[in-house]
């Protein structure tokens, strides 16, 4: 029996089983009229109520199981191997009322997923905690609040911790619904959004402006790159190979700096003479530097991250900031700091103009699966730690992704 829109299943109060029903049934009670007006007067929608179920149904029809893989930090650390471990048989969450329970299809590889895992983000959280930022994935079960919103089968994205593992309770009210299952429309959760709101509010934008983006060719530089590029600035790039380069032009880059083979500081300033007028700054360190030195009069640096710290102990860089001052006094240049959490009300507006940019075919969202990666594709919680890795090694073009595969093993 396959479980669908046009039915529905909930579980009595007081007996811990399914009971199937048609919404052409009437119930067996003195009062006549459809079954559906029994719960609010209109055709029900496919509700689970897992409460007293350790086994239910996803919306394919196959039985999803009791245990599931999800990765956990067991010890803070920046280094992600020694910090989190891979477990095999950890329950599969129950949703409440106002949630979805995701079975996770693809989940997104962040620069911060070490920070996370280092606890610098709340020194309050101990170990054991879950892990992970952000999925894409189908709604498999619902609460009944949940239900005046979502459908079982459902594609949804959203972002919390707890994102790397097969199955994942989300807030009905905190999930992005979504048009189908695409790996693309997990790369503007995060990074898109990033770069959309920080440029946004920081970065005032507008035609003929000189934008430099640091870790251009990465998850969110990608973005960073095409948004200022919409709004008619002329846009430099720094990377970290010649492929990457290439796929910079591709999206429209004005100019390209391989930092591996270019001297960044002597092409800023031969070809920038009077400086650039905003930094998007995600690398932080000696590029920071170099970026901060960059700055035309009234410029501005708006500092996103700064990946070159994230493996050590303090997840810094130094940088010379004891001329900070003076360098900013010299040029009436500003350093703005910019975190998501600080925007949260402008999340929503950036990923439905994200969304709507891409469905035209006005943005590129490119994916890196790890293709290219000694070992293959990242495939399975498994693969989490490898594509970590190879964040770290500088090998990806756009963002990291992994897919979490998922076989129809029973039908019911």
């Amino acid at each position: 029996m396959s479980f669908s829109a046009k039915s529905g299943a909930w579980l009595s109060s007081r007996v811990p089983r399914f009971w199937w029903w048609r919404p052409w049934q009437q119930l067996s009670c003195a009062a006549a009229g459809p079954a559906w007006s029994y719960f609010g007067g209109s055709r029900p929608r496919a509700i689970l109520d897992m409460s007293y179920s350790r086994h239910f149904l996803d919306f394919q029809g196959s039985s999803i199981p009791s245990s599931m893989k999800k990765l956990v930090v067991t010890k803070l650390s920046q280094n992600f191997r020694e910090a989190v471990t891979l477990q095999q048989d950890s329950p599969v969450p129950l949703p409440g009322d106002g949630d979805l329970l995701v079975r996770n299809r693809f989940v997104g590889i962040n620069a911060s997923d070490i920070n996370y895992s280092a606890g610098r983000y709340d020194p309050s959280v101990k170990p054991p905690f879950d892990i992970g930022f952000e999925g894409v994935g189908d709604v498999v079960a619902l609460g009944l609040s949940a239900s005046a919103s979502y459908t079982v089968g459902q594609a949804v994205a959203y972002v919390k911790a707890g994102s790397f593992a097969e199955y994942t309770v989300v807030p009905a009210k905190q999930a992005i619904p979504l048009p189908s299952v695409k790996p693309e429309f997990l790369t503007l959760m995060l990074s898109g959004a990033t770069a959309y709101i920080s440029l946004k509010e920081l970065g005032n934008l507008s035609e003929g402006k000189k934008v430099l983006v640091t870790a251009a060719a990465g998850g969110t530089g990608q973005f960073a790159v095409q948004l200022a590029k919409a709004a008619k600035c002329h846009v430099i790039g720094t990377c970290s190979s010649d492929e990457k380069g290439g796929f910079l032009k591709s999206i429209g880059c004005d100019c390209t700096i391989n930092y591996k083979t270019e001297n960044v500081e002597s092409v800023l300033r031969k070809e920038y003479p009077e400086g650039v007028d905003v930094v998007y700054e995600s690398v932080g360190g000696k590029m920071f530097d170099l970026a901060l030195d960059s700055l035309a009069t009234k410029g501005c640096l708006i500092i996103i991250g700064f990946i070159a710290g994230y493996q050590n102990p303090t997840g810094l860089q130094p940088i010379k900031a004891e001329l900070l001052p003076a360098k900013l006094l010299k040029k009436s240049a500003s350093i703005r700091g910019f975190f998501l959490n600080h925007y949260l009300s402008e999340y929503k507006v950036a990923l439905k103009d994200l969304l709507k940019m891409y469905e035209r075919g006005d943005l590129v969202c490119e994916v890196d699966f790890g293709d290219m990666s000694p070992e293959g594709k990242f495939i399975g919680l498994e693969s989490v730690f490898r594509a970590v890795d190879y964040m770290y090694m500088g090998k990806n073009i756009g963002k990291i992704v992994v897919e979490l595969p998922h076989s129809v093993n029973s039908k019911l």
